[in-house]
């Protein structure tokens, strides 16, 4: 169970980026397909907006990761008292 749980946290760890990376690419093809100026800003806009939201996401995919390679979740409290 405990390499499962370093395979998973490892694959959050490479989620994160990839995801990123193909907003990216994405936000250029679609600006890339613009016609116009209007459009161009328009669609730059957008994918500013999108790629501001999604980074942050990103990296807590990565420090999400990282802790499940660390085994940070092992330790978890089974009730509240415990805190």
């Amino acid at each position: 169970m405990n390499a499962l749980k370093k395979f998973l946290g490892i694959i959050w760890m490479v989620t994160g980026p990839l995801a990123m990376a193909f907003l990216i690419v994405q936000a250029i093809q679609k600006v890339g397909l613009t016609h116009t100026d209007i459009e161009r800003t328009n669609t730059i806009l957008q994918w500013a907006i999108i790629l501001f939201i999604f980074f942050p996401i990103s990296i807590g995919l990565v420090i999400f990761g990282f802790y499940a390679v660390k085994g940070e979740y092992d330790k978890l409290p089974s009730s509240s008292e415990e805190i």
